[in-house]
């Protein structure tokens, strides 16, 4: 207890200048609020008070946000490639020294728990070192010569670029999308979430800190039929980075449209953790726990269905329950907590709506499946059994602290469920025999798959999903891929025969 309050009065210290202020908007390195002089309060779901009031942003302040980048974006394409590197070490720098600050604000602004969100700064501030390091080769391409040319490529940044980061894990996902970005050569305008917008804006000064120049990152707060709508439809803008709902995509993508933006979606999933009878049943308990009730529940990759071979359904099915029940639910500054509050009320009650669902469809709600606590957005960690494949609960993305198990009897069916949704994020097989783990990775619909393992994330693979789960793939060369175009130059070498027309 003595620790949380503790935390509970440093974080004080870190949210007063938003509360004796506003979360700005920062536009050409310059903080301020919105053109309309519009707000919105950000409120905490530990216990609904007010956080801070931020800068409303709108159409208007999206074009001074797309002209900012534009104007820098020479400046940044060209920008020497060492000092580049130089620049993207200096904000990793910043991040690990203002770890915590970052941590307790993200914990207020989203009820993640502590033990987590203080990995998730740090894991930022790895993001930035892994694309410094690239920094300099970002352009390198290939000698292709043919008996008449030598042909050479090279990539350029395509431009100025949107990012729109979801509230789940904001200040990770941000520098996830804007590290790359930026090592490739690209300016910034990015939209956070409006239920998690505070580590945005420190995440944007400690860029100009570091020596960033103003107008490469942009940050504009608001909603996202007005200023992520302005954002997708700016001509100014010429593709788009998104992380979110699968629905917010495809509007995303109708939007950009009419200018021919390039997309990148990372989207939602419904993603199976497949456990054979062959397998350890107690890593397999492990993983599949932390892999849907860490971070609340809230993460695109948690593993939401619990696909479980029936000889040995009984025995983990006992042994999950139990431990279910024992997840620690709390304030998320506490060192203990496990599970926080949801986002937001309303998301609250999208979670808690399929507790009647689940019943009305005739499953069995083994743990949890009730909210907590007298104040705030708590729910305690959920446990669906005697599920079958086509009830919502095992089709639809509920992205909380719920879990539906469902058993199977051949790999055959195992399959068959696994990829029956419309989802294809990741997937979790556990088994020891190594020809089924190969065959059944090999068809099963997922652009990610971990066998025996829960999600470790190696920054140099491709991180991305198929299906209604996304298009491009982020991490290695393939964010850069996204964030730059291929030039191809053809140089004579000889004088060839060329076809003379009308002479």
């Amino acid at each position: 207890m003595a620790e949380l309050q503790n935390n509970i009065a440093r974080l004080e210290e870190y949210l007063a200048p938003f509360r004796e202020g506003m979360v700005s908007n920062l536009v050409n390195g310059e903080a301020i609020p919105a053109k309309s002089g519009a707000t919105f309060e950000t409120t905490s779901p530990v216990d609904d008070s007010v956080i801070a009031t931020v800068a409303k942003g709108g159409a208007e302040d999206i074009d001074a946000a797309a002209k900012a980048a534009k104007d820098a974006f020479a400046e940044w394409r060209d920008f020497p490639l060492a000092e580049r590197k130089k620049v993207l070490h200096r904000i990793a720098d910043a991040i690990v020294d203002r770890a915590e600050e970052i941590a307790f604000c993200e914990c207020w602004d989203t009820g993640q728990a502590l033990r987590f969100m203080s990995k998730a700064a740090l894991r930022g501030a790895e993001n930035f070192r892994f694309f410094a390091d690239r920094a300099p080769s970002a352009r390198d391409g290939q000698s292709l010569p043919s008996p008449t040319l030598m042909n050479v490529t090279t990539r350029v940044p395509i431009g100025p670029v949107g990012v729109i980061t979801p509230w789940n894990t904001p200040f990770m996902l941000s520098t996830w999308k804007i590290a790359p970005a930026l090592a490739a050569g690209c300016t910034v305008v990015h939209k956070p979430a409006e239920f998690s917008p505070v580590t945005a804006r420190i995440l944007a000064e400690i860029a100009l800190d570091a020596g960033l120049p103003a107008g490469v990152w942009n940050v504009v707060n608001g909603f996202g039929e007005d200023a992520g709508r302005a954002l997708t439809e700016h001509p100014d803008i010429k593709a788009i980075a998104f992380v979110g709902e699968s629905k917010t995509g495809s509007m995303i993508m109708k939007q950009g449209a009419d200018t021919l933006k390039r997309v990148h979606f990372e989207l939602g999933g419904k993603n199976p953790v497949v456990v054979f009878d062959d397998a350890d049943l107690d890593r397999a308990l492990d993983a599949a726990i932390f892999m849907i009730y860490s971070l609340n529940g809230e993460r695109c990759t948690s593993s939401s269905r619990l696909l479980v071979q029936s000889s040995v359904a009984a025995e983990f099915k006992a042994k999950l329950i139990e431990r279910v029940n024992n997840i620690k639910v709390g304030h998320p500054l506490d060192p203990a907590t496990e599970v926080g509050p949801l986002i937001h009320k309303v998301h609250l009650d999208k979670v808690t709506s399929y507790f009647d669902i689940a019943k009305a469809d005739g499953a069995t709600i083994a743990a949890g499946g009730e909210t907590t606590g007298d104040k705030g957005c708590f729910v305690k960690p959920t446990l669906f059994t005697d599920a079958k494949p086509d009830m919502r609960i095992a089709q639809e993305e509920i992205f909380g602290p719920v879990l539906t198990m469902i058993e199977f009897d051949t790999e055959e069916e195992a399959l068959e469920i696994a990829n029956g949704v419309e989802y294809g994020l990741t997937g979790y097989v556990w088994t020891n025999d190594l020809t089924r783990a190969l065959r059944f990775t090999n068809k099963l619909e997922a652009g990610m798959i971990w066998v025996n393992s829960e999600n470790v994330r190696h920054l140099p693979t491709p991180f991305g999903g198929v299906k209604a789960s996304g298009i491009g793939r982020d991490g290695g060369d393939w964010s850069f891929e996204f964030y730059m175009e291929q030039k191809h130059v053809g140089f004579a070498l000889g004088d060839h025969k060329i076809q003379r027309l009308g002479a």
